[in-house]
């Protein structure tokens, strides 16, 4: 299986880093896709990387809640790493626009979002979006953008269901993780109604810990967890889940 968005080189996995890189194989999540946050962790997500070729592949981009005053600087050293002759990035993420905390620097998080959203189209590179709170927003975005069909995957969905259909008929994969199996989540119904073609697996670790670890720090190893309460709420096989969000995921990212 497919971790497509997870930290692991957060400061969350200082004590047992490679531990848990082994944790996540032993499980049968044999690839880890690491999203770009901002300058300040680039050199731990990169040092990550290349400890373990094999199982880790990066996206690189400006996260929303890191966009202030000086977002030009950031995004400056973002298009550095995205256009280098030597780059290898299979998406450009995590982007997008986050107005839970603070809508201070919205129209700021519109531009950053509009250039990278241009940077992956350039480079034939799908996105990684974080929305939060914002998805009336985004999508007057993306309308404004007008690409036609769009290539990426809504990370961590935390929209309705009819937001949902709405993202996957737009191109969009929907990333769902550890809130799924949260009581009442209306990340459950999303899991049942979406073409399961259009999934993706993922933790945000060591973020939102899907249940019975909820609340306790996430890991990639917890894939399975997520996979068999999908296959539950369709009425399928936990198999049939890992195949059909494994190929979704090579696909998209082309691993």
């Amino acid at each position: 299986m497919v971790d497509t968005h997870c930290h692991l080189y957060d400061e969350a996995f200082d004590a047992d880093r490679d531990e848990a890189v082994s944790r996540a194989v032993a499980a049968g999540v044999d690839m880890m896709l690491l999203p770009g946050i901002d300058s300040t962790s680039h050199s731990r997500q990169e040092a990550l990387a290349s400890s373990h070729p094999q199982y880790f592949r990066q996206m690189m981009g400006l996260h929303p809640t890191s966009v202030s005053e000086n977002f030009e600087a950031e995004l400056a050293i973002v298009h550095e790493k995205l256009f280098a002759p030597a780059a290898d990035y299979v998406g450009v993420g995590e982007i997008g626009l986050d107005l839970y905390w603070d809508k201070t620097y919205l129209e700021q998080q519109r531009e950053v979002l509009k250039r990278q959203m241009r940077w992956a189209r350039e480079l034939g590179l799908p996105v990684c979006l974080h929305v939060r709170k914002a998805y009336n927003e985004l999508f007057a975005l993306l309308r404004d953008l007008n690409f036609g069909t769009y290539s990426g995957v809504m990370h961590c969905f935390g929209g309705s269901v009819q937001e949902a259909h709405r993202a996957v008929e737009m191109g969009f994969y929907i990333g769902i993780g550890g809130v799924v199996t949260f009581k009442n989540a209306t990340l459950a119904a999303v899991a049942a109604a979406v073409p399961l073609e259009r999934i993706l697996l993922e933790t945000d670790a060591p973020y939102l810990a899907p249940v019975p670890y909820r609340g306790k720090r996430n890991e990639s190893a917890y894939i399975p967890i997520i996979a068999a309460k999908i296959a539950e709420v369709r009425s399928i096989s936990t198999d049939e889940v890992a195949a059909v969000t494994t190929t979704s995921a090579q696909s998209l990212f082309r691993l």
